[in-house]
């Protein structure tokens, strides 16, 4: 029983452990993946439930050795098995151009005109302070 507020884990981190049955969770990924057309390995849709059960495998075991997670050694072999499976996706670097001037001019006019038609609403209005009052 703990006699403070808080209770924190003693036990050192096991690396040689987590290190040892981290594999078991990429070799499972790995076969998981088998179902996946290679071609798809890109798209996460297609195998986004494969990759929580690594990820959760990847957890438990970092914390069945007493380790936390995300931890170095952890993140490494994650990383290694991204290079296996993903290295071949690159995100496309999208171009952003600007539109034509016909439609940037409209789309800067028309708030320009709106607001300068509500000030002079507003103005009017203001002036007319027989139509206020009842």
């Amino acid at each position: 029983m703990c006699s403070c507020f808080f209770c924190f884990n003693t036990n050192l981190c096991n690396e040689s452990l987590m290190l040892e049955k981290l594999p078991a969770c990429g070799k499972s990924f790995e076969e998981m993946m088998k179902k996946v057309d290679s071609k798809k390995w890109c798209n996460l849709t297609e195998f986004i439930m494969y990759y929580d059960n690594f990820t959760q495998c990847t957890e438990r075991e970092a914390n069945n050795a007493s380790c936390f997670w995300p931890n170095p050694l952890a993140e490494g072999f994650i990383t290694g098995i991204h290079k296996q499976f993903f290295s071949n996706c690159t995100s496309e670097k999208v171009h952003w151009e600007d539109p034509p001037d016909e439609i940037l001019i409209t789309l800067i006019l028309i708030p320009v005109m709106l607001t300068c038609a509500m000030i002079t609403l507003v103005v009017w209005c203001s002036k007319r302070s027989d139509i206020l009052v009842n």
